[in-house]
């Protein structure tokens, strides 16, 4: 697969909008998605936060592998890192992540109460592209304030929300400038972060194919019948074959397979899946 970079020239100006905006807040909302959990934290963001307190949204936990979820989010305890799990299409989301926000501005609200100060607090919803802000937003506003979509950068600018009791600052999704780490900018295009027109889908959807046969092997046969998954390329011919995507002559029509294959993905049609592995994981492995 190609080298993957991509960072359009909007997302320089959103930076820095959200350098200038981040002071007007009291806390952060960064979403994240619990399938990619460490491909979606963008170490730019959280370096621009300024120390503000950050609530992590491990969003789309629906999609994602519960047990591998759950080590997620006892990691980030562990390393004191405030997280929720969520899915903010459903009606408990808004609950959750409310629940969370006065202990997250605990000192804040003390302060502010000693002040006589009654301002609602204002957090900054911060996230790479099609983690699901918007979705978030929505949920929290108990309205369609948010522009959603399932492609990268349908927010381009800010908008301040109004919910109860706190006010929500929607930002730009934003990438990382470069991507160090290849497997994990792959992850990104699997879930949809990347334009989509910027990649070879056909090596997106054979790249994908190779990780789910390593990590999850039964949940291909489950989706696309017995047949030949003994490498990537067999698998892809075999699902292409199965769902009739052939060309004139009985050709395979791999654009048409790599779509569906990558849509079933996303869409959760392959089960619950989880790309990214712990890197407590990986050490404990090796020794």
């Amino acid at each position: 697969m190609k080298h993957i970079q991509w960072f359009p020239g909007h997302m320089t100006k959103a930076m820095r909008m959200m350098e200038e905006q981040v002071k007007l807040v009291d806390g952060v909302l960064f979403v994240l998605d619990a399938r990619a959990p460490l491909a979606t934290r963008n170490p730019n963001l959280e370096s621009l936060l300024g120390g503000k307190p950050v609530l992590y949204l491990l969003n789309k936990a629906d999609l994602a592998d519960e047990e591998k979820t759950a080590a997620f989010c006892a990691r980030m305890d562990r390393a004191g890192e405030a997280n929720v799990r969520c899915c903010a299409t459903t009606s408990a989301a808004a609950r959750q992540i409310s629940g969370r926000i006065p202990s997250l501005l605990r000192e804040k609200l003390a302060r502010d109460a000693a002040k006589g100060i009654t301002r609602p607090p204002r957090l900054m919803v911060v996230g790479i592209p099609n983690t699901g802000k918007s979705t978030v937003i929505n949920a929290l506003s108990g309205a369609k304030r948010a522009v959603t979509g399932d492609k990268a950068g349908v927010t381009r600018g800010k908008q301040w929300i109004r919910c109860a009791g706190f006010e929500l600052l929607d930002t730009p999704g934003t990438m990382p400038p470069a991507f160090e780490d290849q497997a994990l900018a792959r992850h990104l295009a699997y879930i949809g972060s990347i334009n989509d027109d910027i990649l070879d889908m056909d090596d997106v959807a054979l790249e994908l194919l190779r990780e789910l046969l390593a990590s999850y092997p039964g949940l291909l046969a489950a989706r696309y019948g017995e047949g030949d998954y003994s490498s990537p390329i067999a698998a892809y011919e075999h699902i292409c074959r199965r769902r009739g995507f052939l060309l004139r002559g009985g050709e395979v029509d791999y654009e048409r397979g790599a779509k569906a294959i990558v849509d079933d993905f996303r869409k959760g049609r392959l089960g619950r899946i989880t790309l990214d592995a712990l890197p407590a994981e990986a050490g404990e492995a090796e020794s």
